[in-house]
């Protein structure tokens, strides 16, 4: 059940929505409108603030509820930065692409703060810092390199060796943990609260949020019929933000844009121990968790303990193959750690591509319509600000330059996929 008495498929709740239910979009669905958006998440939200803030009234189509997807079932957390790390992004499409997507990444983490205080949205939002732990003198040795690959590019934030890890972590550290890497800037925030206030926001100036399930999109001269079960809307513009499930609707994405579950639990609430989120490579996927204000702990990852690392699976129910070696992390890590119960399990669909960067671009075959995904596992950091030049681009009918590093056509995809 939903805060306004909708009842939601069974997925099992995540933390975010069992404490904060999802808000299910119920305004009238136009025969008409400026500009359509499909996808109530991360990016979807975001591109109809910035469109209703600058008068042009979107209509906002999302099936279920808002963050229902990747959003509203990941960590909460909030970090520049690139997926594969700055270094591999670097020896991969060159420093000056690298650079130009991690300053998108930067200026959507500042725009979270700006416009939650600008919108007096509460969301438990904090910058707590974000910390990497390192497990052994290899990694160690690794981080080390990558971070000194940042800071010569002005990025760095500041190594840690044992003891410093400690002042960031109440709770006597495992014998692995040998160091780590702590940024100041990393913020938290309760996902379900933000994208629900974003939504709202975004109605307050202007926007409409339709409940309703896309089914095609069909050029018509200069505008798109969008077919709806609720009924066809002419878009004068288009924008498809529907992350995991891209290639239902742009076919050009199939196999660019693919699907990765990844699954993730909750313990119940403890006395404060993370000060800070924390990410650590505990698997080849990494993990991640961090402390709410009600001292629950969500953490997530080892998705490399699935079948295929759960890459290609649409279905967003959690598993005991990664479930019960996640449990496992938090007593092989912070052994004296007391009082660990599991609360709740679930899981959310990703979107990744080859090369472990967004894909942003121009729908091939429609008229202004624009489409955005494949962020990784690191959309909170860009949702704000591609979804403020996706705005940009409707309003002149241009593609922004800065979108250019993440066109569909940049040799890195085709290099990496046909390499795979």
């Amino acid at each position: 059940m939903t805060s306004n008495g909708h009842q939601l498929p069974a997925e099992p709740r995540s933390y975010w929505h069992a404490t904060a239910p999802p808000p299910v979009p119920s305004d009238a669905l136009p025969a008409a409108s400026d500009v359509v958006i499909v996808g109530g998440g991360m990016l979807g939200c975001w591109t109809a603030y910035w469109l209703a803030r600058a008068g042009l009234k979107p209509t906002l189509i999302e099936r279920t509820a808002i963050s229902w997807g990747a959003t509203g079932r990941n960590g909460g957390l909030v970090r520049a930065g690139l997926a594969d790390g700055y270094s591999a992004t670097v020896q991969r499409i060159g420093e000056t692409d690298a650079r130009a997507i991690w300053d998108l990444s930067l200026a959507g983490q500042q725009l979270v703060g700006e416009i939650l205080s600008q919108e007096g949205i509460d969301c438990d939002y904090r910058v707590g810092g974000s910390l990497s732990l390192w497990l052994d003198e290899a990694t160690m040795a690794a981080g080390q390199r990558a971070a000194a690959t940042l800071e010569a590019a002005g990025l760095g934030g500041t190594l840690l060796d044992r003891r410093g890890v400690q002042e960031h972590i109440l709770t006597p550290l495992g014998p692995e943990i040998v160091g780590g890497l702590h940024f100041s800037d990393g913020a938290q925030l309760h996902s379900a609260r933000y994208l629900a206030g974003i939504a709202a926001a975004a109605q307050r100036h202007g926007a409409r949020l339709c409940r309703a399930t896309v089914r095609g999109l069909t050029p018509q001269g200069d505008t798109t019929l969008v077919e709806t079960d609720r009924g066809t809307v002419h878009a004068s513009a288009m924008i498809v933000a529907v992350n995991a499930w891209s290639d239902e609707l742009v076919a050009s994405v199939a196999g660019v844009i693919t699907p990765v579950r990844g699954q993730v639990l909750s313990y119940a609430a403890l006395p404060p121990v993370f000060t800070t989120s924390v990410g650590v490579s505990a698997t080849p996927t990494g993990e991640y968790w961090q402390q709410t204000l009600d001292g629950c702990v969500v953490l997530g990852g080892y998705r490399a303990a699935a079948p295929g690392q759960d890459v290609g699976v649409r279905e967003m129910v959690p598993t005991p193959e990664v479930q019960d070696p996640l449990a496992t992390l938090f007593p092989r890590l912070f052994p004296q750690l007391d009082g660990l119960r599991v609360e709740r399990q679930w899981a959310g669909l990703m979107a990744f591509t080859h090369d472990y960067l967004p894909v942003v671009d121009r729908v091939p075959g429609l008229a202004r319509a624009w489409f955005g995904g494949g962020f990784c596992g690191h959309g909170m950091p860009y949702g704000p600000r591609l979804g403020q030049l996706l705005a940009e681009a409707v309003a002149t009918g241009e593609t922004p330059g800065l979108l250019t590093p993440l066109r569909a056509d940049r040799p890195s995809l085709a290099l990496v996929a046909a390499l795979d």
